[in-house]
């Protein structure tokens, strides 16, 4: 049984720089330890400039080219049927002037939906009853109940979210992280599709 090799490809790869792919790039190695350090050396795909940002490197080809390099192994292929490269674009640093128009027309966007959405429930005169009902008076402005809603209201929603700047609450992801999650699985069904229809997968050079 030596003589079998398991891969397990790697879904996403993210690098920085046009370079020389290996196996252990772009995959997982199960090998007795005499040949695991050859074959994470063995050169896979050299990235250039027409690659772009993204390359689709498929497991079957992946295999083919290893049994022409390793005629005595035998490769079984485990998890993902191929893997996605990214070349990362250098990140300008961000402009503070920039970055302080965009968080005020978060901040007013914000605001107004908060605002819009509170005069479509009449959200003042459910308060305002909330309080004749409670106390048995009449009160146009009920502070004691819309200041502690106002700050329940913030509180609520990091809490929603998990998260305070860059600090988390608990384990477990909040919505908004897993609709991005969801969304990078359909971005990358399709970037493979899309990939692999164009090119039927990019040849080794």
């Amino acid at each position: 049984m030596d003589n079998i090799i398991y891969l397990r490809m790697k879904k996403n790869v993210e690098l920085n720089k046009m370079q020389r792919l290996y196996l252990k790039d772009i995959a997982y190695i199960s090998a007795p330890s005499a040949l695991k350090s050859k074959l994470e050396n063995t050169f896979i795909y050299n990235i250039t400039e027409k690659d772009q940002n993204i390359i689709i490197i498929d497991s079957f080809i992946v295999i083919d080219h290893l049994n022409e390099q390793y005629s005595g192994l035998e490769f079984q292929l485990i998890g993902p049927a191929q893997s996605i490269i990214r070349i990362k674009k250098v990140k300008k640093t961000p402009s503070i002037l920039l970055a302080s128009i965009v968080w005020i027309l978060l901040f007013i966007g914000t605001a107004m939906t908060i605002m819009n959405f509170h005069y479509d429930v009449s959200m003042q005169e459910v308060q305002q009853k909330l309080h004749l009902l409670l106390t048995g008076e009449e009160n146009e402005y009920p502070l004691w109940i819309q200041i502690p809603y106002s700050f329940g209201l913030g509180i609520g929603m990091l809490l929603f979210f998990n998260h305070w700047f860059t600090k988390r609450f608990n384990e477990e992801p909040s919505p908004l992280e897993v609709e991005i999650y969801n969304y990078q699985q359909d971005l990358d069904q399709y970037v493979s599709y899309y990939e692999n229809r164009l090119n039927d997968t990019k040849p080794f050079h």
